[in-house]
């Protein structure tokens, strides 16, 4: 079983925090770009060299808002990068973005570094939703930006969706989804918001300002977004996950599979070699050298991981994979509760993987429940 090795740089800068996010990501702090990729830089460099350059297949940067970046900054990370870990033949490098933020150059930067996956924050196409989450732009700005990402050369494109907005209804999803549609993207990444204590919007729906959509929306919502992209020709490959034939995000992909990664930048994270590694998460500490924290992942905690990640993939877990990374089998492992799911229809085993039927993927957290260690 071939081994995969993925990259990840964290670009913490924001213009304005969104209403939901709980994400390490920083409004006013622009004036620190340049000092934070020196420093993102030198820690690309460093990792690289003390684990003697291993290559990598895939690459994701991510934020905060990745498209704040000026372009001849984000030239030099993406450089230091392959440098660093020698990009493999048939790389995917995906970079974020947002549709208020991008222009022709950060773009040319961007494909001339060797990124070849763009993703755009697009999230709803009415004007009420998106000012309800805190959004900056528009979806005029959407539409904009993915004829730009066009013109520059990507031919590899994800928007994300969200669904469960305050007030949102099935109408506006399918509308939402319409829109996306139109724009005729490879990948479609369909969230459903989740509430994170210390948000601003968890603020307001304490306080009774805002009111979410129920279960049974929330229910239709799913129904919907299923049956509008299956007949549209994507693949439900994952939980919120959907993608033309062969679009599928492998970075994302090799994570779920439980394939390492490395992480750069403030906040970032990463699992390599059984270990665990996190840098500080605010801006100032990751600029003033402060250690990252790092330990041993148990063998308990790294099946149940590997089973929790398998088990959001449409197609299920592996149980060869399984076997070879964690040396021992699934029923060797989890052999009572796998029979006790599989009697009651919530898992089934299928050409030798464990996955979640459709009765189960509505209790997933519940099943889960059962393989904690």
């Amino acid at each position: 079983m071939s081994s995969s090795l993925g990259l990840y740089a964290h670009i913490p800068f924001c213009l304005r925090k969104c209403a939901y996010c709980d994400f390490p990501s920083y409004p006013g702090e622009l004036d620190r770009r340049e000092d934070y990729t020196q420093a993102l830089i030198r820690e690309i460099e460093s990792r690289g060299e003390a684990l003697g350059h291993p290559p990598a297949d895939t690459l994701f940067i991510g934020g905060g808002t990745p498209s704040l970046m000026a372009p001849q900054q984000m030239a030099g990370i993406l450089a230091a990068l392959r440098a660093a870990f020698p990009w493999q033949v048939g790389m995917e490098a995906s970079c974020e973005a947002n549709p208020e933020s991008v222009t022709p150059d950060f773009l040319d930067a961007l494909v001339s570094g060797g990124v070849n996956r763009l993703s755009l924050g697009a999230q709803a196409s009415q004007p009420r939703l998106l000012a309800a989450i805190g959004r900056e732009h528009s979806w005029r700005q959407v539409e904009r930006a993915v004829r730009m990402a066009r013109r520059a050369g990507i031919k590899n494109l994800n928007l994300d969706l969200m669904m469960g907005l305050p007030g949102q209804t099935a109408a506006e999803l399918s509308d939402s989804l319409d829109a996306a549609l139109a724009l005729g993207p490879e990948h479609l990444s369909c969230y459903s918001l989740i509430l994170e204590e210390g948000t601003a919007l968890f603020d307001q729906v304490e306080a009774g300002k805002v009111t979410l959509p129920d279960e049974e929306i929330l229910l239709e919502m799913d129904a919907l977004t299923r049956s509008k992209l299956a007949t549209a020709g994507y693949i439900h490959y994952e939980v919120s996950n959907y993608a033309r034939p062969g679009r599928e995000c492998r970075h994302n992909l090799n994570c779920w599979e439980y394939a390492d990664y490395l992480g750069f930048g403030a906040a970032a994270a990463g699992f390599y070699q059984g270990r665990r590694r996190k840098n500080p998460a605010g801006v100032a500490g990751y600029l003033a050298g402060q250690a990252p924290e790092e330990e041993a992942v148990t063998p308990d905690d790294a099946r149940f991981e590997q089973v929790m990640l398998g088990l959001r993939l449409t197609k299920g877990l592996e149980a060869a994979r399984f076997e070879s990374r964690q040396g021992l089998t699934l029923m060797g492992a989890y052999g009572q509760v796998i029979k006790r799911h599989t009697a009651e229809g919530s898992l089934l085993w299928e050409e030798g993987r464990l996955r979640l039927s459709e009765a189960g993927r509505l209790l997933m957290n519940q099943v889960l429940l059962d393989f904690l260690p």
